[in-house]
Parts: structure tokens; sequence; C-alpha cells
């Protein structure tokens, strides 16, 4: 068995707090949290009170945390995407090892700099690729290497990011405004980037991409409607009125028993009818999404070259019902499709298809895979585990592990497409990126 891992959160938003914070309850012998700081109080209040924090150890910042001796042994940094480098270095350089959130950041030279901070300090650092982590794509992975379908020669990839994620999180929320956080196609997408580069076992060599903001501007707004959805007298017939998501929807809102993501971002103490109501009022999530100050697309499509030759399409899109990821690779001997829908198990499935006589087909029972499905397919929990896990000695590093040198190429790609489509399609080489 290995030793308990002490840990200090840097950011106690969605991700800090109730999904890597909460890894905590599931393996008390694994990781104790020691330390905490963000820049609400009530935030900080709230995680002193769940995990047992003392005062002292209750910062109202990253950097007044930082200004500290080493806290812990492991800091979770799990503040804004601009924030990561410039907490992530002084952290490595006081013996911080580090789970990061991803994007590392949307600066390149950021990028590099950290990687050369961390190899001087010799401290391990994994970004938060969960999806490598999930038994859905660890069992596609596994298919894949032992040659199930024969070569790879074109993967088709699909991110359907759900009408009402793009609108809580690129619209009203947090990462609406690439300016101050990061290009939609690395801050959602980078997961996408990592995943199928890693499953096909591929590099790029390079590529190009189209995308836009269609829907969620000032010109596309219906005719009557007000700046904030409580206010709005054409909020009957809109699929984005901010009362139906978070409060009267069966699926995701309060009134349909959820309490979690993404109500719980609108309200610091947990929610209830009266406090949601109060925030949509006031607060960023009530607005009207054509009239936000937002600028990342709400779709793209990228086009990718591998240097064996092959090739890879990705299609990131905003307008679907569901929140899930669909791909097909195509090899010399079957195709393997992949749907992982992050809701509804039952829709997830894994279908292998031979190239025989018989076109024999195989559908993989995804529900054998694992007990716990929860937090990005059973993603999130298994990361943090398999880190902690790593730094007691209980085991080995695995090569699923997303460690910051194997991160920085889904990091080339999409801000090389991110370059590529403001620059209305322009082949990129990712060599100008690597070097």
């Amino acid at each position: 068995m290995g030793r308990c891992i002490t840990v200090a959160i840097a950011g106690l938003g969605s991700r800090g707090k109730d999904v890597y914070a909460q890894a905590q309850k599931q393996f008390p012998k694994k990781m104790k949290i020691v330390a905490v700081a963000d820049i609400n109080p009530e935030k900080v209040a709230a995680a002193a009170k769940e995990f047992q924090i003392p005062e002292e150890a209750c910062f109202s910042s990253a950097e007044e945390m930082l200004e500290q001796d080493k806290l812990a042994e492991v800091m979770f940094i799990a503040t804004q995407d601009r924030q990561h480098v410039g907490h992530a270095i002084p952290a490595l350089r006081k013996g911080y090892h580090l789970l990061l959130e991803k994007p590392i950041s949307p600066l390149l030279d950021e990028c590099r700099e950290l990687v050369k901070v961390a190899k001087e300090c010799d401290r391990k650092v994994v970004v938060c690729h969960v999806l490598r982590y999930t038994p859905i794509y660890r069992a596609v992975k596994a298919y894949l290497d032992y040659g199930e379908i024969g070569d790879i020669v074109s993967v088709m990839a699909v991110e359907n990011v759900g009408w009402f994620h793009q609108a809580h999180s690129f619209v009203r929320g947090n990462w609406a405004n690439a300016d101050e956080t990061s290009p939609m196609i690395l801050q959602k997408c980078c997961h996408d980037m990592d995943l199928y580069l890693w499953l096909a076992g591929k590099k790029c060599d390079s590529l190009t991409s189209y995308g836009d903001t269609y829907l969620f501007k000032k010109e596309k707004a219906p005719e009557g409607c007000a700046e904030r959805c409580t206010d709005c007298k054409v909020k009957d017939t809109c699929p984005f009125d901010a009362e139906e998501i978070y409060i009267n929807s069966e699926l995701i809102g309060y009134k349909g028993g959820n309490c979690e993501w993404p109500v719980n971002v609108l309200v610091t103490e947990p929610p209830t009818e009266e406090n949601l109501r109060e925030a949509l009022r006031t607060g960023r999530y009530g607005r009207c999404v054509y009239h936000c100050d937002n600028n990342v697309v709400d779709h793209q499509v990228v086009n990718l070259n591998m240097t064996d030759g092959t090739t890879m399409s990705f299609t990131m899109c905003g307008f679907s019902a569901r929140i899930a990821r669909y791909a097909k690779f195509m090899g010399t001997k079957g195709e393997l499709i992949v749907n992982m829908d992050s809701n509804v198990l039952e829709d997830n499935e894994i279908t292998i298809r031979k190239f025989d006589s018989e076109l024999t087909e195989t559908r993989i029972d995804v529900s054998s895979l694992a007990d716990d499905f929860s937090g990005h397919g059973g993603g999130d929990v298994k990361m943090v585990e398999e880190f902690l896990d790593v730094l007691s000695g209980e085991k080995e590093e695995s090569p699923y592990m997303t460690s910051l040198e194997a991160s920085m190429e889904s990091h080339y790609c999409a801000l090389a497409a991110e370059k590529s489509r403001v620059n209305g399609g322009l082949p990129i080489k990712l060599d100008d990126y690597r070097n």
C-alpha cells in the first residue's frame, strides 16, 4: 500500500473543488487536501468546511499560497487558462509535483518554458487530458494496438459539444472570450487532439482549419429579445433561455433534480430555486446569448495530414442535442466505431466490423468495462488516482499517463489549427511549432 499524498489546490471552481478535490472522499488513504486557495472567499470557506482545512492553510489567491513555504507534495492547479503557467512555474521551483488543468497555456512560448522548468526541477506534471483514462477509450486503444482493424488509414472524429454546454461555458461562461482565456479549439478540443493522436499512434505533419461564430452574436438576435433572459419577451421560443436550462429543464435543471454541473456553477452555496433565480437576474449566466462578450467559435473543422501519409478529420460543433464524442477508425482490415456519451451510458458503444466475407461485426458491452462512468466517462477520478499511485510508489508510470511532454503535441495541433482558421484555412506545418 502506497502512502497518503498531501495536496494543495489552487482554484476552487467546478474542476478544482467539485471534481478533483472530491477524489479525497473516494481515496481517503491516498490523498489528503491540506491547503486551498481561490479569489472567491465563499468558495474558500466552503472548501475549508468540506475538507476540514485549518484557517491558516486557506488563501485568497494562488499567488498568496505560493508565497508560503512548500505546503504539500502536489499542487492541483485549476485556475484560469492564462494563469496556469504563471502559477505552475513557481510551484515547480518550490518542489511541488503538479496536476495541471488543461490547456497548459494559449501561448506557445509559455508551454515551452514550463516543459523546460519541469525538467530542471525534476518534477512530474500531469495535464488533465482525462479522456485517456476512461474505460471506453482504453479498450479502444487496446483493440487498435492489437491490430484488430489492421493499419489505420483514416480517422473521422466529431465532438458534439451540446447546445446548452456551448451556451453555458462558451457564450455566457468563463471560456467565452479567447482574448481572456483560450481559443475554442485549444480550450475544449485539446482533449480531442490528444485523444485521437494517442489512440491512432500518429503524429501530425500539417493541417488546415475553418470555423467561425455563426449564431451567438447580436445580428442573429431574434426581434424583441432583451439583454437578460429574465426580461425577455421571446424566451418561450428560445432554446437558450437561461431559466429553462438551469431551473425548469427535466434533463439538467434544478426542478429536474439536478444540483450538480451546470447548475452549481451559478451559485457558491447549495442551489435553491431562490438563489438560482437571483443569479439569473444579476449574474453572467442570465445574459442573453446574443448579447454577450463571446468571440470563440461555435463550429470548427480541422483536417490533419499525418507524418505517415494517413489522414484525420475532426469536427467540433456546439449545435448538438447531446454532449458526446464519436469517432470512426478506418483500417486496412476493418473499421472501429466508438461513441461516448457523457450522460447516457446505454449510448456508449464500441463496434468493430471486419473486412471478411461475413462482414463480421463485434459489439463490445461498454457497461462491463468499469463500475463508475461518472466524470468524463470515468476518466476524472481515475486520472487523479493513477497520479497519486505513481507519486506514492504504488504503481509505475503507465504509457497512458498524460505527461507534460506528451500533452504538447495536442497543443501544437490546436494552436496551429487556430492560426489556420484565422488565416482562412492556411496550411500549417507542425514542425514550425515543434521547433
